[in-house]
């Protein structure tokens, strides 16, 4: 099982060390209205926004008994790369792999805590807020122009597809490495490009151009 959020480049950041618990909260929404002589009454309008937290660790040393893969980030490093995920505006995909859960989202808040006795690893807690596409669209009126706000969801966040041209001396992994920071990535590269590579990831050739997300 994977924990993961991917930006709009396609840039994947793994956490190394998966969660106890993760907490997903659900609450649905109601319009209240007051009607005279009668109250007030709730109208309920949807699903409201979900909220996910869950508490991990960025390790200092790689340790098999706990962590997912070998070639975990610096601690801080990885708490920095969440604290840019909280100051960005464009949303991120949150993966869970083996569970439903891959959904689009926004970093709420992000608290980091250092420990004593626990010398360079970082503590954290992670909220994420689902994320939809606000759009406003004009709606026809007598007179004076008017909106209205339309929420459904974005189906489709993805920045246009990424490409790379192969150059002399390139290996996926290479590739991988330099355009999304990550060298093991080269077999999903390998995978979206298998009809232009061919049956061996290893026989790129220089003018190839290569689709990266």
């Amino acid at each position: 099982m994977e924990f993961s959020l991917t930006d709009g480049k396609g840039k994947k950041f793994q956490f190394p060390v998966n969660p106890e618990e993760v907490t997903i909260s659900r609450q649905k929404g109601f319009d209240t209205t007051t009607i005279l002589s009668y109250g007030e009454f709730d109208f309920p309008q949807g699903e409201k926004v979900k909220e996910i937290s869950f508490s991990s660790f960025f390790p200092k040393e790689y340790n098999p008994a706990y962590c997912t893969y070998e070639d975990i980030p610096d601690p801080q490093e990885a708490m920095n790369t969440l604290n840019g995920f909280l100051l960005s505006k464009s949303p991120l995909r949150f993966i869970i792999t083996e569970t439903a859960v891959n959904v689009p989202v926004i970093v709420a808040s992000h608290n980091s805590t250092f420990r004593g006795g626990e010398y360079g690893d970082v503590n954290f807690d992670l909220s994420l807020r689902t994320w939809s596409e606000m759009k406003v669209a004009k709606k026809a009126g007598s007179g004076a122009k008017s909106a209205t706000v339309n929420k459904k969801p974005r189906t489709d966040m993805k920045e246009k597809k990424k490409t790379y041209t192969v150059k002399s001396g390139d290996s996926l992994s290479k590739i991988a490495k330099l355009e999304l920071g990550d060298s093991s990535q080269w077999s999903r590269i390998y995978q979206l490009n298998k009809k232009v590579i061919g049956q061996n990831p290893n026989s790129i050739k220089p003018g190839q151009k290569l689709v990266l997300s």
